[in-house]
């Protein structure tokens, strides 16, 4: 018995290793291949296998997700779906990818708003010259009982800047950006040290935040562009389960 046991365990390593140096193999294939026929593609950073057999995922370095044969013949974009669970695993692939950890988050340079008793949290990156983050601010109005970090990112040119400066240096950071957003009074003109707004935008270059709005979750989820109240209400409710 203890030879047998012996036996089967020495297969399945010799198994696990074959499997290994093939995909490893595989990697090296679809990486000159398609590094020869397609040059311009932006650096591969992983190659792994997907639950389709010969496919693999590749993850480039802009993030993005696209999938190759077994000999990088083939080049495919779209979303793989699991039909038996009904899952989009391109999507939660790139949901995990895009996460950004909350607690990593630098709320000193973000302006508080808090609604109600504030116990849920949300992170929010907004341009005070971007159309959608107004629409987006009438609907998180109606959101109670959250707790908002306004991280201001002037990303639309100098009148950006320059309404970004004054939203973060008036003495009521908060209503300010409010009767900014939802109400369309221009903040008064004000000066103070911007350096918040210099970290916040290295902070959107370094995590890839190029839109706004995008919104962090307490869980990491990360939410690019406006959504309405309901869907407010799901990501909150979906991050704090």
């Amino acid at each position: 018995m203890q030879h047998t046991f012996r036996s089967l365990a020495t297969a399945a390593l010799m198994a696990l290793s074959f499997s290994s140096a093939m995909a490893q193999g595989h990697e090296a294939t679809i990486r000159k291949n398609l590094s020869e026929r397609i040059p311009q593609i932006p650096k591969i950073e992983e190659i792994t296998a997907t639950p389709l057999a010969g496919i693999y995922e590749l993850r480039l370095s802009t993030n993005e997700i696209y999938y190759s044969d077994a000999a990088g013949n083939f080049l495919i974009q779209g979303n793989l779906i699991d039909t038996k669970s009904k899952r989009n695993l391109t999507e939660e692939r790139e949901a995990k990818l895009s996460a950004i950890d909350f607690n990593a988050l630098p709320l000193k340079d973000a302006i508080t708003i808090v609604h109600g008793n504030g116990k849920r949290k949300l992170a929010v990156f907004e341009d005070p010259n971007c159309g959608y983050c107004k629409r987006f601010e009438r609907d998180l109005a109606k959101v109670d009982n959250v707790t908002v970090y306004l991280f201001l990112l002037p990303v639309l040119g100098p009148g950006s800047v320059e309404k970004s400066r004054n939203v973060w240096c008036a003495k009521d950071q908060a209503a300010t950006w409010v009767n900014l957003m939802q109400k369309d009074t221009p903040a008064p003109a004000a000066q103070c040290n911007t350096a918040a707004i210099d970290r916040n935008l290295e902070f959107a270059r370094k995590y890839k935040i190029t839109g706004t709005p995008t919104l962090v979750a307490q869980d990491g989820t990360r939410v690019p562009g406006a959504i309405d109240n309901a869907k407010i209400e799901r990501l909150l409710a979906d991050a704090s389960k």
